[in-house]
């Protein structure tokens, strides 16, 4: 893969790879939980909740469903009740790992 293909002319931003890229990990709060499942391998519903703290539950619902859809993160449901569900990064998850460090890491470089 070279620059050539996030720098394509003529494509709305969505259908080069780059926009790609972003939809996936745009939005408030889907960095932040693929980081929190990277740090703790398995989280579980209510535990993101106070992890975060700043997210609604209806917000961290949406988003783990999103990131479930996009194939960055399992959901395991156990039947019991009450019910019990547990999230971890999918390897593609576990891919951008690399690509979030860096983004984190030129942060910390340029944040004034």
């Amino acid at each position: 893969m070279d620059q050539e293909s996030c720098l394509e002319t003529g494509l709305k931003v969505e259908e080069t790879d780059f926009g790609y890229t972003l939809s996936i990990i745009g939005g408030k709060y889907k960095m932040i939980i693929l980081y929190w499942l990277y740090e703790r391998e398995i989280i579980r519903f209510n535990e993101f909740k106070r992890l975060i703290g700043t997210i609604s539950f209806k917000t961290l619902s949406l988003t783990l469903k999103e990131l479930d859809a996009d194939g960055l993160i399992v959901r395991k449901e156990y039947p019991q009740i009450p019910p019990k569900v547990e999230y971890r990064l999918s390897e593609k998850g576990k891919s951008l790992i690399p690509v979030l460090d860096a983004m984190c890491l030129w942060g910390g470089l340029h944040r004034t």
